[in-house]
């Protein structure tokens, strides 16, 4: 029988593209970027992770670095990371500089997210070929990893990029560096690099491609095994689940008629004329309904119950994992996007962290023993307050609940 990693608190979060649909003003949109992660730090959520991309419209953050950076000091306690730099994209002297100098600004609260980049459109104007982006990718991290190690200059030529006598000039804040992850959508890219590099894994495959990725929540499975396996090839130590987090998108309400009544325009909106109208996926009459998606498993709408099952089952199906990213999104209006998050926080992220089970069993204990609570020597305090209560004349108790009277 296989073991099920189940973390003793699970972590909560985000994973913010952005997608904001074209026709809305940009400069708002970036506002509401970072007005939602300080929504997040003020409920409690653990993480947020800020993409990177240059073209097709919708996903409108260059920089993650310039987002983290600015919503750092209107925060407390979310961490913030990368979601994703694209590794090709950067000499990775400057990705690492950088890192370390969010890592400081940050109070060691900034993470470094990695992948080869997931827009072909990118690519193509700064002119990488698509095949050499993962191989780059995994040039890159093995530069970074060896710069973040500060064990002796680093020296390392390739077909576009030189490193000589290269060193930090910072040293990392957190020890001993920042933690990194690596993005993982279908192929075996991004397990590779995290077993590899033994950092984590944030796996986007439940429903990359729009919001809804077929087979996608089967494979997660299958990511973790590569996983293993470039770990073993690399002849490291085994990745942990810890550090994988599944990201797939959510909205709550307090029926699951609700919550897809305010999000069935939107979601098809984001899925029609971004992933199939911008990018050219392919359509099918099987997508057009969010409650068909969510039935297979593309996305959790609901109730918190719903989310509490469906989350249960993930980790069920996966074997476990240590931290669940909803994929960021403005399928239903501000409002009904505010009170889907502070569902998640209040009835959803307590379930899997901890906080429930000693105040329930607190509860149950004062339940089930109050004819003993209340024998005691001078009895309850609530029962003796009830039992004065009972001894007030009822002319008295009109007389003080009269309007007018003293």
């Amino acid at each position: 029988m296989t073991l099920v990693y189940r973390p003793r608190r699970m972590q909560f979060g985000v994973f913010l593209a952005p997608f904001h649909r074209v026709g809305e003003n940009p400069t708002l949109a970036l506002n509401r970027d970072i007005e939602l992660i300080e929504l997040l730090d003020s409920l409690g959520f653990d993480e947020a992770w800020i993409g990177e991309h240059h073209s097709a419209g919708w996903e409108l953050i260059a920089d993650p670095g310039l987002i983290i950076s600015a919503v750092a000091p209107r925060t407390q306690s979310i961490r913030l990371g990368t979601g994703v730099t694209s590794l090709p994209y950067h000499h990775p002297l400057m990705v690492a500089d950088r890192a370390v100098q969010l890592d400081h600004m940050t109070r060691g609260r900034a993470m470094l997210g990695v992948g080869p980049g997931a827009l072909s459109s990118d690519a193509y104007m700064m002119g990488i070929k698509p095949a050499d982006q993962r191989r780059r990718m995994d040039e890159s991290l093995t530069a970074i990893k060896a710069l973040f190690a500060q064990e002796a200059p680093v020296n390392m030529e390739t077909d576009w990029f030189t490193l000589k006598d290269a060193r930090l000039m910072l040293s990392p804040y957190s020890t001993p560096h920042l933690e990194m992850a690596a993005a993982h959508i279908a192929s075996p890219a991004g397990p590779t690099a995290s077993g590899k590099h033994q950092i984590g894994m944030i796996s986007i495959g439940a429903s990359a491609g729009g919001v809804s990725n077929p087979g996608g929540s089967s494979s997660l499975a299958q990511a973790w095994l590569w996983s293993e396996e470039a770990a073993d090839q690399a002849g490291v130590a085994k990745p942990s689940r810890e550090k994988w987090r599944i990201v797939i998108p959510f909205h709550l309400a307090d029926s699951k008629i609700d919550a897809l009544a305010q999000i069935r325009e939107g979601s098809a909106r984001y899925n029609e004329d971004y992933f199939q109208g911008t990018l050219g996926r392919a359509s099918s009459k099987e997508e057009e309904d969010i409650s068909q998606i969510v039935d297979r498993g593309g996305a959790i709408v609901g109730t918190p119950d719903d989310a509490i099952n469906a989350i249960e089952e993930l980790v069920e199906s996966t074997g476990g994992f240590g931290g669940f990213m909803g994929l960021a999104h403005e399928w239903a209006s501000s409002e009904h996007t505010t009170r889907s998050y502070e569902l998640w926080a209040r009835y959803v992220a307590p379930h899997f962290q901890g906080q429930l089970d000693s105040v329930r069993a607190s509860r149950d204990w004062v339940a089930n023993n109050l004819e003993a609570i209340n024998r005691g020597p001078k009895g309850g305090v609530v029962a003796k307050a009830f039992e004065d209560a009972g001894k007030v004349a009822p002319d008295s108790i009109a007389s003080r609940n009269t309007p007018g009277r003293a």
